[in-house]
């Protein structure tokens, strides 16, 4: 123990001396180092490049002197520690009192054996202590003498200029302390960009490679794009599986290169005999579509629609899909494409069901092969399995029409059989009294013969097969329909003759009153002379098929008042008289008159007509027509009380912004449940809605499109409500596609039931009575029942009835010009009003005008 003690306090001596070193050395140090990181940081950043040789010269003499001055000012004075300055230091660090170390040294005064003997227990004691020693921390108070931090932000300095030189450091300090070397400037640092551009009928964004190299998938046909800059070297080369390429150049030191990725294969960049990157890149080749039946295709459920179920994909997209045709007894005849749509953009996968009406195709009647062919934006096909079926065709009741139809299709079969169809025409213009003698129809069918004899090109088949179906259509329409076209188109032409007349008078004032054309005159007077002819045939043609069918003449209804010769010669000699004197409102008066009794008369007929089954449906149909309207004006409301309560709330909030420390009444705030009650509202509109959609589709076997997205804005003004969100925009899309949707289900009305468009006969507001349909019907026959002998078909007593007074038949009533014109500015106003953005007193006051109608 005793000889570990000088070992260890001699470690802990030098420990001290080096302590006291470093505390006088290191203030001295200091400034040589700040002189030193000060020409660094100027080094770095690359300022000596930017001088002139003497400049620089002159910059590194002076730094060599301060560094040379600063040293030796520092160093000046320097003395190693006293020799017993490392135990003052011990003894300090380790709070020792008395100088201990120092009785290690020292011997007694006295040389009697006490003496000795105490001496002996006091450096005992001291030894004791060494086990406690101390060096202590360095402490050259730097900070006493650098009291603004110089040497950090010297530090700070010296790391932000290294980042700042990045690579270029060891370069920019050599240079730094090489002036007279006329250097080069340093080639800018190597830049390579690598990208791979997909084809454009992916629709993916471009692939960008690794510059390190690498691996990767793209697809066939893509394009790599390489670019490179900087560094030093010549021109570089593109490596194709081995096969050199030189880059283009674009600059001295820029270049650039692609190539078609056709196939997969490996790129290399190679500069100066060494390669500096390498990539494989493997080509997937894109899959064709997959389409396919979802189910096999058949006839639709109504109507003489097909159904196709389809579903298609593809890795990239669909561009189109279609169901490709094949006459099955034909296989050779080109096929007949049916396009099938697809969702907005390039989908993956997509299905649907098309359901194409091809009764009125030349193949209708005859067994097809469906093939669904799917294309995507490679120009890659896809075909399905075919599947066969029967195209549904049009029955045909008259002999004639059947004759004629059964030729057609004979001649889908084969187009070559000209002699048969000849034959088959001469038969039946042999016998003209089978078409009722009309001169149009024979001379229509011998045309049809002559181009079938005389005319060889191809394209005269497919011409002659459409003359088959006009003539079988018009045949199996009947005189009537024809008659009934020719009517409507003689109104028609009245109504223009008349309405120009009109114009006429109302442009013209008081004080300059232009007199009326004779032209225009006699035009009118030719006009109403063609309705009367009109009329007259339609009403002769309507008798006879009343005989031919039912062996009975047409009857005379005193109750709905069907108009006779008389009739006809007295409404046609108003208008002329009113014609005559320059009249023409009351001309369009006469002419609407007669027109709704030719209305009334066309509907006596369609409902003597119809089997119960149909009348039935198409009173169906007019009830749910009735319950849209009524919705229509629900939705509307609903909409109305939306604005209601946003205007209310805006106004709150600019009664806050101007009495900020006002508190609003009692009563003031908007209700929470208001959004509540409104939601509860939409979803019973929108059950409303569904109700309707299914009973309408059961009457006619299609439901308009708009229905649907009306629905589907339903519930996303329901969600908003329940939300408490703002509703409007939802409603007012639900409010658009339900006046489409309505007015579609009155074109279907109109096609398959031969109904007038709601509105034509009677104003807007009745979808409310419509809706009843049991009511309403009982009100209208009891209303029929009443009017008897001596009333027109609005019920109203006719002028000429015995005992009726003369004003009594007399009343104004709106042309059909005017109503027209009415329910237009109506639609209009509303349109208008469902634009809430609006200011509020134009909203106001279309409120107002709607109020009126």
């Amino acid at each position: 123990m005793t000889d570990r003690l000088p070992a260890r306090l001699a470690r802990r001596r030098r420990a001290a001396r080096m302590a006291l070193w470093w505390e006088a050395l290191w203030p001295r140090l200091w400034p040589v180092l700040g002189v030193v990181g000060l020409f660094l940081v100027v080094a770095l950043l690359g300022l000596p490049l930017l001088l002139p040789r003497w400049l620089h010269l002159l910059g590194l003499a002076g730094f060599a002197l301060a560094l040379v001055w600063v040293a030796r000012r520092a160093f000046r004075g320097l003395r190693p520690p006293a020799p017993g300055a490392a135990d003052r230091r011990l003894e300090r660090a380790s709070g020792l009192r008395h100088q201990p170390l120092e009785t290690l040294d020292d011997h007694a005064a006295g040389d009697d054996p006490l003496s000795r003997a105490v001496w002996a227990e006091h450096q005992r004691r001291a030894r004791a202590m060494i086990g406690r020693l101390r060096v202590g921390i360095p402490r050259p108070g730097l900070a006493g003498l650098d009291r603004r931090a110089l040497r950090g932000a010297l530090v700070v300095a010296l790391v932000a200029s290294a980042g700042v030189a990045g690579e270029e450091a060891p370069e920019r300090l050599r240079r730094a302390f090489l002036p007279q070397m006329a250097l080069p400037p340093a080639p800018e640092a190597l830049r390579l960009e690598a990208w791979v551009t997909p084809p454009a009928y992916t629709r993916a964004p471009p692939l960008f490679l690794d510059a390190g190299g690498g691996a990767i998938t793209v697809p066939t046909g893509s394009r790599l794009h390489l670019a490179l800059s900087g560094g030093s070297g010549g021109v570089p080369d593109l490596l194709v599986d081995g096969v050199a390429a030189p880059f283009r150049g674009l600059d001295a030191t820029s270049y650039a290169a692609e190539a078609v990725l056709d196939h997969g294969l490996t790129a290399a960049i190679r500069r100066d005999g060494s390669e500096l990157v390498r990539w494989v890149l493997t080509a997937r080749a894109d899959a064709p579509p997959v389409v396919a039946f979802s189910e096999p295709p058949a006839r639709a459920a109504r109507g003489l629609a097909i159904r196709l179920p389809w579903r298609a994909e593809d890795d990239w997209g669909l561009a189109s899909v279609r169901a490709d045709l094949r006459l099955v007894g034909r296989p050779g005849a080109a096929p007949m494409a049916v396009d099938l749509s697809l969702p907005a953009g390039a989908a993956k996968q997509a299905r649907g069901t098309a359901q194409p009406d091809l009764s009125a195709h030349p193949w209708a009647g005859l067994d097809v092969a469906v093939t669904l062919v799917a294309t995507d934006g490679a120009g890659q096909e896809g075909q399905s399995e075919p599947a066969v079926l029967t195209l549904p065709e049009r029955a045909f009741s008259h002999p004639v029409a059947q004759a004629l139809i059964a030729q057609r299709r004979a001649l889908s079969l084969d187009p070559s059989a000209r002699t048969a169809a000849r034959l088959e025409l001469d038969r039946i213009t042999g016998n003209p009294e089978t078409f009722e003698d009309d001169v149009a129809i024979f001379l229509t069918l011998r045309a049809a013969r002559a181009r079938l004899t005389r005319d060889r090109r191809p394209e005269a088949v497919p011409e002659v097969q459409e003359i088959f179906w006009d003539v079988a259509v018009a045949l199996e329409e009947g005189r009537t329909d024809r008659t009934a076209r020719a009517l409507a188109e003689a109104r028609q032409a009245l109504r223009e003759a008349l309405e120009t007349a009109r114009q006429r008078e109302e442009a013209a004032t008081a004080r300059d009153q232009e007199a009326r054309p004779d032209a225009e005159r006699a035009e009118a007077e030719r006009r109403i002379q063609e309705l009367r002819e009109a009329i007259r045939r339609h009403l002769e043609a309507l008798a006879e098929r009343l005989q031919r069918e039912n062996g009975e003449a047409l009857p005379y209804d005193p109750a709905n008042r069907l108009m006779d010769q008389r009739d006809l010669d007295r409404r046609t000699e108003r208008m002329r008289e009113a014609n005559r004197e320059d009249r023409p409102r009351d001309a369009q008066q006469e002419l609407a008159e007669l027109e709704r009794m030719l209305d009334q008369l066309e509907q006596g007929q369609a409902s003597r007509g119809e089997s119960a089954e149909r009348q039935q449906r198409r009173e169906r149909g007019q009830q749910q027509m009735g319950v849209m309207q009524d919705m229509v004006r629900r939705q509307q409301a609903l909409l109305d009380q939306g604005h209601q309560r946003a205007e209310a709330a805006d106004q709150r909030r600019q009664t806050a912004r101007r009495q900020p420390g006002r508190q609003p009444p009692a009563g003031e705030e908007a209700s929470p449940g208001d959004a509540a009650h409104d939601a509860r509202v939409q979803r019973a509109l929108r059950r409303a809605l569904g109700e309707v959609m299914q009973q309408f589709g059961d009457v006619t076997g299609e439901v308009p499109e708009p229905l649907g997205r009306a629905d589907q804005a339903m519930r996303d003004a329901q969600a908003r409500l329940g939300a408490g969100g703002d509703a409007r925009p939802d409603q007012q899309r639900a409010l658009r596609e339900l006046a489409e949707g309505s007015r579609q289900m009155a074109q279907q009305m109109q096609r398959q039931f031969g109904q007038s468009e709601p509105g034509d006969d009677q104003g807007e507001g009745e979808g409310e009575g419509m809706a009843d349909g049991d009511q309403q019907g009982g009100q209208g026959q009891a209303q029929s029942a009443e009017q008897g002998q001596g009333r027109d078909p609005l019920g109203r007593r006719a002028r000429e009835a015995p005992g009726a007074a003369e004003n009594n038949g007399d009343t104004r009533v709106p042309d059909e010009a005017e109503l027209l014109r009415s329910r237009r500015i109506q639609e209009e106003l509303r349109r208008r009003g469902a634009e809430r953005a609006r200011p509020v007193q134009e909203l106001d006051y279309i409120d107002r005008l709607l109020k009126r109608f």
